[in-house]
Formats: C-alpha cells, sequence, structure tokens
C-alpha cells in the first residue's frame, strides 16, 4: 500500500523489500512473510508453526455458532442469571483461529483449544491475548481428546467436563496427494496439520471414536473435510448408533466442506 507518493523509499526499507519479494520468489507464503493473516474478519498472528488459516475454515466457525444457537447458547446471557454458557472443545486449535473467532462471536462460550504443538500453542497465546479472549480461550497441549497436561489457565491435568459442542479442523490430506500440493503449501506449511494418511481419514476416525464420552447427551461435532471426503466421514458418524442428525455443509465454492452430528 502507498501510503504517501512524496516520501522517498529509503535504503533500509528497499533492502527489506527486496528481501521479501526474494522470499515470495521462494514460494514461502505471503502470510508467513507478513506473520499475519485475517481470518473471520480478525488479524491472526501466523507463523511456520501453524496452518495458515483459510477462508474454508471460516464455514466451520459458522456452523459451530448455528449447533450453539440451536442448543439454546445465544450470544448474550441471560439477564440476571448465572448461566455458565457452553463448553466448546477446538481439537488441532493451531493458531487458534477457530477457538478465538467461535469465542469472539459468542459471548457465552468458554472454549478449551487443544493442540501437540507447544510452537503452536506459543502462536496460539498471542492471538488470545491479543483479541482479549484469555480467560475464555484456554489452551492445552495433547493428542485430540487423549490425555492432556494442563497449560495458561488449564488445570493441572488438562481434563475438561464433557462439552456441549466439539470443532476440529484435523489434517486430512491423502497421502498420495501430498506430492501434487503447490510448493506454498507442501514446502512451506506444517506437515502435521495437513498429511491425514494413505486415505486422509487416520485423524478423523480416531477423533470420531473418543468424541462420544467427551460430549454431553444432545452435544454436537463439527469437522472440516476435504474435498470428496464429506460422504465417508458422514458414513463414520451414522455407523455404531451414537450420533445422529448428520449434515453435511458446503462452503462458499459450493464444496462439501463441514460434517457435523449430534450425539444421541
Amino acid at each position: 500500500m502507498i501510503l504517501d507518493r512524496r516520501l522517498p523509499l529509503g535504503k533500509r526499507d528497499a533492502e527489506a523489500y527486496r528481501r521479501r519479494i526474494a522470499r515470495r520468489g521462494r514460494r514461502e507464503p505471503v502470510a508467513y512473510i507478513t506473520g499475519e493473516r485475517e481470518f473471520w474478519s480478525l488479524p491472526f498472528r501466523v507463523t511456520r508453526s501453524v496452518l495458515i488459516p483459510r477462508p474454508d475454515t471460516e464455514t466451520l466457525v459458522q456452523e459451530g455458532l448455528e449447533l450453539l444457537e440451536k442448543a439454546g447458547f445465544h450470544d448474550r446471557a441471560p439477564r440476571g442469571g448465572t448461566d455458565q454458557g457452553a463448553r466448546v472443545i477446538d481439537v488441532g486449535t493451531g493458531s487458534g483461529c477457530v477457538a478465538v473467532a467461535l469465542a469472539h462471536a459468542n459471548r457465552r462460550a468458554q472454549v478449551l483449544a487443544i493442540d501437540r504443538s507447544a510452537r503452536a500453542l506459543r502462536v496460539a497465546a498471542r492471538n488470545v491475548e491479543r483479541l482479549d479472549l484469555v480467560g475464555r480461550v484456554t489452551l492445552c497441549r495433547g493428542d485430540l481428546l487423549g490425555e492432556r497436561d494442563g497449560a495458561r489457565g488449564a488445570g493441572k491435568s488438562g481434563r475438561a467436563a464433557p462439552a456441549h459442542l466439539i470443532l476440529s479442523n484435523p489434517p486430512y490430506v491423502e497421502d498420495g496427494d501430498w506430492e501434487k500440493l503447490p510448493p506454498d503449501i507442501r514446502d512451506w506449511e506444517p506437515a502435521g496439520a495437513l498429511r491425514g494418511g494413505p486415505d486422509g481419514l487416520a485423524v478423523h476416525r480416531r477423533l470420531r471414536a473418543d468424541a462420544p464420552a467427551h460430549l454431553l447427551p444432545g452435544g454436537s461435532i463439527a469437522v472440516e473435510v476435504g474435498v470428496g471426503q464429506a460422504a465417508a466421514v458422514s458414513a463414520l458418524y451414522e455407523a455404531g448408533g451414537d450420533f445422529e442428525g448428520i449434515r453435511v455443509i458446503a462452503d462458499l465454492a459450493g464444496i462439501p466442506r463441514v460434517v457435523s452430528a449430534r450425539r444421541r
């Protein structure tokens, strides 16, 4: 952006500009070069430790907000009430974009955001602090919904009461598609946040297996899926008889992007 055409470009600024152009020439994503990416109309700090937030994932936040609304957790607590709000778990939080966006949009949500990467949690912590959500978004280190270590405000064990809502954008890129990805993604973004095994559903299966034990009856789960995966992920939740109301939600491009289900 040109703020003032009359100002000369200093040597230091020119060198910084050339360095950034060189980084982009190596196909480094712009978000890593600038250190920031907008998501849900909010600014998020990003580094190579986290997946870059994408507009597709806003579909997951929107579905989460609608599920809370249907469950009676409107944005504002009842006047004079003692309601503690909805308990939400964000699995694989990365930059914290989903947890922060949902908590920012629904002031009755208390979010436990989990990631196995300590580096990712440090980035998420900066975003939680930056958007003034300390106390409403708690960060924990852990592997999906398994054993967790307390972190940044969590209890000693990191355990949480069953949730009203679970959200996740898990790794879902199939192994066979990895080399086909653009180098901007394959060579720069964290593989652990992208690769989902031979058919892309390895993490989805683990999450589906563990989810019932961490959801209240009537609680919901919503997960982001890759292109062409919605039917297979829906089938995971249809099996077993412990979920109902399976829905598939398309993103703004019309691609089935999110699967949600309600625990019986």
